[in-house]
């Protein structure tokens, strides 16, 4: 494991994340759940995301040329920043239905978190990510970490941490710092 990679993506994922419909889904449920149940069942269906996520990214950097994958990450890298950046005045709130049972928590929230992740910018992230760095194990752990981090600051204090740093502000650096990501990345291709 590279820490100088797992260094990078932590807080690029992370901040991604942080205003994401994830952290906000993980927040409800974990009001109608045990917080911990909520943040272990969050944390599976994230494992499973970054599992995919990291697969996708070496595959493609396997199969493509380095100037390619160079050249598709930087394109990601500029989408996820637009992506960020036009969505920094909506606010996604989940609405699930009242949980009672650990169980119950625990598959909610991993099933809600699941399908929540498809597509994701935290995803189609970590799989550039990887792509980039060619270190799956050191990216999958961070990309891991940072997503168990928020579920965590979700569950535990999420509605304090979006009182005080406001969502849009949140997507504003998201976007800055996936267009410098895209900046380099074109730079380094060419």
């Amino acid at each position: 494991m590279h820490l100088s990679v797992f260094a990078a993506v932590f807080p690029l994922v992370f901040l991604a994340e942080l205003p994401d419909k994830t952290m906000f889904a993980s927040l409800v449920l974990a009001t109608r759940g045990r917080p911990v149940v909520v943040w272990v069942g969050a944390s599976l269906a994230f494992a499973l995301h970054v599992a995919i996520a990291v697969s996708v990214g070496v595959a493609l950097f396997s199969v493509l040329p380095h100037r390619a994958v160079e050249l598709v990450v930087a394109v990601l890298f500029g989408a996820g920043a637009v992506y960020s950046y036009l969505s920094r005045n909506h606010t996604e709130e989940a609405e699930e239905a009242p949980v009672r049972s650990k169980r119950a928590a625990l598959a909610t929230a991993a099933g809600v978190i699941f399908v929540a992740e498809w597509g994701d910018l935290t995803q189609i992230l970590t799989a550039n990510l990887a792509a980039r760095y060619h270190s799956w194990l050191s990216v999958g752990v961070a990309a891991q970490a940072a997503l168990m981090a928020v579920a965590g600051l979700a569950v535990l204090s999420g509605a304090r941490v979006l009182g005080r740093v406001p969502i849009r502000t949140l997507r504003l650096v998201t976007a800055v710092v996936l267009t410098a990501l895209a900046a380099y990345t074109l730079a380094d291709a060419l």
